[in-house]
C-alpha cells in the first residue's frame, strides 16, 4: 500500500508540475546560476539532464574569476530522497544513459554528480593552481547543494568514491548540516605526503604464498632489467607517452607500483606469471597491471597529484627488497618530481590541516556516515580511525574486497544491516 501510495504522489507531482508549466527542465532554467540545461537519455532515472553553474574559482575572492561546474541531475520523484555525489575527478562516465550510482539505485533517489574542479569541462582558464583547494571545493558542493534544496526537499545523503570519499568527508567536515547521512567508498584519510602505513600494509595483506609470488616476479623482472626497458621503450613509443624521468626509472617505478595496483583492484594472484616466463610473458602482464601511463607528463590525473601533494596526502614506495637493482637512489618526494605539473615542482608544500580537520569532526562528532572499504585494497591501510562510543559512524569492511568495494559486493549479513540503517535514517 505505501509503494503504491508513493508512486500515485509521484505521479501527481509530476503532472501537477507538467500542467502548471513547471517542468523540470524549466524549473532548471529558472535557477539563477545554471547557464545551460542540456536533457540525457538515461535507462534508469525518470528523466536526466546536464546542466553548467557558475562558480566562483576562489569562493574567498569573487574578483578571481569564474567557471562553469558540470552537473548532472538524474530526476526520480520530488517525493524521493537525494543522492548528491561528490565526485573526486571528472564526471564523463556519469553522462552514460546506462550510468545509475549504487546508492540513489538502491534508495530510489533523486542524484545530483557534481564533476570536481580542475577536472575534464569544470577547469578554470587561465588554470590557477592556487585556487584547487580542498575549501574552495567544499565551498562549490555546498553552493550546489543550496542550488536544488528548494527543488528537492525530501532527505539529502551525499557519497563518493576513492578521492570522492574523501571529498564526502572533507564536505561534511566544513558543512556538517547540508546532507542528513553519508557514504564515503574506499576513502582514505592520509596524514602525510607520503603516509608511510600503505607500505607495512603491503607487507601483511594476504597469504605468505601470495606476498612471495609477487616480490619473485617483481625481482624477476628487475634481473632481466636490460631487456624490459627496451620493452619498455617500445612501449612508450607505440603510445606516444612521454616523461621526465629516464627509462630505467621510469621502469624502476612501475616494477615498485606493481604491488599496490596489484592489490588494490584485486586482481587475481594465481594470474602473476611464473619467474620462468618469458621477458614478454612478464612485460605483458606488467602493462596490465602497472603501465607507464600512470607516471606520464600531461595525464588527466595532474589535478589530482597537485591535490594529492598539496592536501590529500599518498603514499610511498619500499625499496628495500630491490635496492640492488633499482637506477633511482630514493623514491622520497616522487609525487613532486615526477608527478605535478612542471611549474609546481617543489612549490607544493604538504598542508596538514585538512587532514586534521576531518579527524576532528569525526572524532568529536557523531554524523551519520557508513564507510566502505575493501580488505586487500591498500588504501585500507590508512581508512578513518574507529572511535569508540559512536552511535552513527559505522565502518564496514568487504572480506576479500579491493578497491571496487561497495554496498552491493558486501556479504548478505553485512549489506542487509547497511541497508537496514540506511533506510531507518530515511525514515527517522
Amino acid at each position: 500500500m505505501k509503494i503504491k501510495n508513493a508512486l500515485l504522489l509521484s505521479f501527481l507531482l509530476l503532472f501537477v508540475s507538467h500542467v502548471s508549466g513547471k517542468s523540470i527542465e524549466d524549473r532548471l532554467k529558472a535557477i539563477t546560476g545554471i547557464s545551460d540545461v542540456e536533457k540525457l537519455e538515461s535507462d534508469h532515472y525518470a528523466e536526466k539532464y546536464l546542466v553548467r553553474f557558475i562558480q566562483p574559482v576562489d569562493h574567498n575572492d569573487p574578483s578571481a574569476g569564474s567557471f562553469l561546474q558540470r552537473i548532472i541531475v538524474a530526476h526520480v520523484g520530488y517525493d524521493r530522497p537525494t543522492i548528491m555525489v561528490t565526485e573526486g575527478y571528472g564526471a564523463a562516465y556519469a553522462l552514460r544513459r546506462g550510468y545509475q550510482e549504487e546508492l540513489s539505485r538502491l534508495l530510489n533517489a533523486n542524484m545530483i554528480f557534481v564533476e570536481h574542479r580542475y577536472f575534464l569541462e569544470s577547469t578554470p582558464e587561465p588554470c590557477n593552481w592556487d585556487y584547487l583547494t580542498a575549501e574552495n571545493s567544499a565551498y562549490d558542493l555546498h553552493r550546489v547543494n543550496r542550488l536544488f534544496k528548494d527543488m528537492y526537499k525530501e532527505k539529502w545523503g551525499s557519497t563518493g568514491i576513492s578521492k570522492g570519499g574523501q571529498t564526502t568527508c572533507l564536505y561534511r567536515a566544513y558543512f556538517p548540516d547540508d546532507v542528513d547521512f553519508s557514504v564515503p567508498y574506499v576513502a582514505p584519510l592520509n596524514f602525510a605526503k607520503e603516509d608511510g602505513r600503505h607500505e607495512k600494509f603491503l607487507k601483511e595483506v594476504g597469504s605468505e604464498q601470495e606476498r612471495n609470488r609477487i616480490e619473485c616476479y617483481q625481482t624477476e623482472l628487475f634481473k632481466r632489467k636490460g631487456e624490459m626497458v627496451d620493452l619498455l621503450s617500445a612501449y612508450c613509443n607505440e603510445n606516444n607517452l612521454e616523461h621526465r624521468i629516464s627509462m630505467a626509472q621510469l621502469f624502476d617505478y612501475c616494477v615498485l607500483e606493481y604491488s599496490f595496483a596489484l592489490w588494490q583492484w584485486g586482481a587475481d594472484r594465481t594470474q602473476i606469471p611464473a619467474v620462468e616466463s618469458s621477458s614478454k610473458e612478464l612485460f605483458a602482464h606488467l602493462m596490465k597491471i602497472s603501465g607507464p601511463e600512470y607516471f606520464a607528463e600531461n595525464q588527466l590525473n595532474t589535478s589530482f597529484f597537485v591535490q594529492a601533494a598539496r592536501e590529500l596526502g599518498y603514499y610511498g614506495y619500499d625499496t628495500k627488497p630491490f635496492k640492488k637493482y633499482l637506477s633511482i637512489n630514493s623514491t622520497e618526494g616522487y609525487l613532486d618530481n615526477i608527478l605535478l605539473p612542471q611549474e609546481l615542482v617543489g612549490k607544493v608544500e604538504y598542508r596538514p590541516a585538512l587532514a586534521q580537520k576531518v579527524y576532528r569532526y569525526l572524532k568529536d562528532h557523531d554524523p551519520r556516515i557508513i564507510f566502505i572499504y575493501g580488505e586487500v585494497d591498500p588504501w585500507t591501510a590508512s581508512r578513518v580511525p574507529t572511535f569508540e562510543g559512536k552511535t552513527n559512524e559505522f565502518i564496514y569492511i568487504q572480506p576479500n574486497g579491493s578497491h571496487g568495494a561497495r554496498i552491493s559486493t558486501m556479504p548478505k549479513a553485512m549489506r542487509e544491516e547497511i541497508m537496514m540503517t540506511l533506510n531507518r535514517w530515511l525514515n527517522e
